[in-house]
């Protein structure tokens, strides 16, 4: 884990953190939202359509579904095509500094594994999931890149539900069977540039499964016929469930949320320990009720929040 110094007693907890751990805090999410995961009204259908295929073709027999963007749009989540928010240009700027990282410039190398980014919490109810499906959206909205977005929340998982689709095979059917290809398990939407992961099956052992050295190849198949997927990981818990910290190992950068005046500084010093095993994170203000630069994003296009 970073050395650190006694912190200042004043500033901010984002402040306060980056001067302890070195990290640089990413841009904060402009507005306190209602956890669209507890939700009970989100429809379970879906319809069958002609997959949308981006970058090289891919040999993936996943099922291909269409997204309700009213559940979406109820949700508070980012809507594919829809009008410019405050929520989607502070996505827009969040996936940037990732991208960035993931991709490099003329001024700096990508990270190793880059592409992989893992999104987590100290605790349940911070706003992950709500960050992750969002973050998800906004780069799929790019035109070199597609996600991938990886539901890695075993116990809780979270992200079908959200988007009302249906259970299927998923990563840890995949780390727990070498007969199934992970790349079979994929499901396809028809937002462009969106693919989803699902977890798969629970087990007791999801820990074990992802310590194991079957999870690098594994996850290496996800990205090795398409160089410009990023994937995307909505991690459990770190102070909640274990997988987390293995799950840090294995990607090239974390994202992870604060929620304003929830999250304490010593969960976050926790959390941040258990997920050292990932030199690259950043921190993101979820759940903010001002800013105190006066900005509103969105506004500029006409549609302020």
């Amino acid at each position: 884990m970073n050395k650190y110094s006694p912190p200042k007693k004043s500033g901010s907890l984002l402040e306060r953190a980056g001067e302890i751990y070195d990290y640089i805090p990413a841009v904060r999410t402009g507005e306190q939202r209602e956890n669209p995961l507890q939700r009970s009204d989100i429809d379970s259908s879906a319809r069958r359509v002609t997959p949308v295929r981006h970058g090289p073709v891919e040999a993936y027999d996943g099922p291909t579904v269409i997204v309700d963007r009213e559940k979406l749009k109820d949700a508070g989540f980012i809507v594919p095509d829809g009008p410019v928010t405050g929520i989607s240009e502070e996505f827009r700027i969040i996936k940037r500094q990732l991208l960035l990282a993931a991709k490099g410039s003329q001024k700096m190398a990508p990270i190793p594994r880059g592409e992989r980014i893992l999104i987590c919490s100290a605790h349940p109810d911070e706003g992950k999931t709500f960050c992750a499906l969002n973050l998800a959206l906004s780069i799929a909205a790019e035109k070199d890149n597609e996600v991938l977005l990886v539901d890695a929340d075993f116990a809780k998982p979270s992200i079908l539900s959200s988007l009302g689709l249906e259970g299927s095979k998923g990563l840890m059917d995949a780390l727990a069977d070498p007969q199934l290809p992970v790349e079979n398990c994929i499901i396809h939407t028809d937002i462009p540039g969106l693919a989803i992961l699902p977890a798969g099956d629970q087990t007791n052992a999801d820990t074990e499964y992802l310590a194991s050295s079957r999870t690098e190849q594994v996850l290496n198949r996800l990205t090795q016929n398409n160089p410009n997927r990023i994937v995307i990981f909505d991690s459990p818990p770190a102070l909640s469930a274990s997988p987390a910290s293995v799950l840090a190992m294995h990607v090239g950068q974390v994202l992870m949320v604060v929620k304003a005046d929830e999250t304490t500084e010593t969960a976050l010093r926790d959390a941040l320990s258990l997920l050292g095993g990932c030199d690259h994170i950043q921190l993101l203000l979820n759940g903010t009720k001002f800013s105190p630069t006066g900005r509103r994003f969105g506004s500029y296009y006409g549609y302020g929040e």
